[in-house]
């Protein structure tokens, strides 16, 4: 996650956005919203800019339209990245404090709370720093389905120890987890015929497309929707 990408185009954070409620689970504060009954759930973990962010929470209630109970946890504890023209912001520290294996651990008294709910499968999916968490989470039987889209850095051994259906999102242009990268994370994951994988570039655009687009930018909005649904279809596949 040490690509300058993943801190351009920062979203106006808002605590009120988004057509659900924010409750605590597991411990934390979390977006929630669609069926409060359903037996399928979606987590979705963020970027550094936190659970906070419209366009998130938008498709947050997108996938909860598709019948899924959908949350977003603060896996920041109100400690998201704002501070960027901040001189004496350090991103390093910030980064040290917040690191994607405990993500990974706070994860897990989530996952535990939606099961004690009655939710029989939980999919996952992570934007750049989520994307790390979630395919920490793929190496168990936590979840049952992972997308990971336009991660940060993933090692080939986090790959190799994937145990669930994954899909990536790739960009075209991304210095973080670049195009080629994902192709060989793709060969990689093709040889294990236990579960299935997909991996996917989207031409034109750059690290962070399917949540920090330009709302006024038709085309940028086109590629969000399509991986959006690209992940949607993945989970209805899966998540069952």
């Amino acid at each position: 996650m040490s690509s300058s990408q993943c801190f351009e185009n920062p979203p106006s954070l808002s605590s009120t956005c988004g057509a659900g409620t924010v409750q605590e689970l597991g411990g934390l504060l979390t977006y929630v919203t669609g069926a409060p009954d359903s037996k399928l759930a979606i987590l979705l973990i963020s970027d550094v800019f936190g659970y906070e962010a419209p366009n998130l929470r938008k498709l947050a209630d997108k996938v909860a339209a598709a019948g899924f109970l959908v949350v977003v946890p603060d896996f920041f504890f109100g400690d998201p990245i704002i501070k960027l023209d901040d001189p004496h912001f350090d991103r390093d520290s910030w980064k040290k404090v917040h690191n994607p294996d405990k993500g990974c651990e706070d994860a897990k008294p989530v996952i535990a709370a939606l099961k004690s709910k009655g939710v029989s499968a939980i999919g996952a999916a992570g934007f750049c720093w989520g994307g790390k968490v979630v395919v920490k989470l793929a190496s168990s039987t936590d979840i049952q389905a992972a997308v990971i889209l336009h991660p940060g850095q993933i090692a080939d051994n986090e790959i190799d120890d994937v145990k669930v259906p994954i899909a990536i999102l790739g960009a075209e242009t991304d210095h973080a987890s670049p195009p080629e990268q994902l192709k060989q994370f793709g060969e990689k994951l093709s040889v294990k015929s236990e579960f299935d994988s997909f991996v996917k570039i989207f031409p034109g655009v750059s690290h962070g497309w399917t949540v920090r687009y330009n709302l006024e930018d038709e085309s940028a909005v086109k590629s969000a929707e399509e991986a959006h649904l690209d992940m949607l279809n993945w989970f209805t596949k899966y998540v069952v």
